[in-house]
C-alpha cells in the first residue's frame, strides 16, 4: 500500500491524529501514541481499500514524492 499517512499531535484532543490524504478529509483516526495512531491508520486504510474493491469503486491514486 503506497498511500500517505499524516500523523500530527492535537493539543485539543490530547492525542495523535492520523489522516489519509488521498481518501478525503474525513478519512482519519487517532491514537494515544504515535504508534497506536499509525496502527489505527493502517487498519482504516485496509478497510477503505476493501470497501472500495467490494463496491467496484476505483481506488484513489497514491501521491508520489518526486526528487527535486
Amino acid at each position: 500500500m503506497k498511500y500517505s499517512i499524516l500523523i500530527q499531535w492535537s493539543d485539543p484532543d490530547q492525542s495523535y491524529i492520523a489522516s489519509l490524504p488521498e481518501w478525503g478529509r474525513f478519512a482519519s483516526t487517532h491514537g494515544d501514541t504515535y504508534e497506536e495512531a499509525l496502527e489505527n491508520a493502517r487498519e482504516v486504510l485496509e478497510d477503505l481499500i476493501y470497501a472500495y474493491e467490494k463496491t467496484g469503486k476505483p481506488l484513489p491514486l497514491p501521491k508520489v514524492l518526486r526528487a527535486a
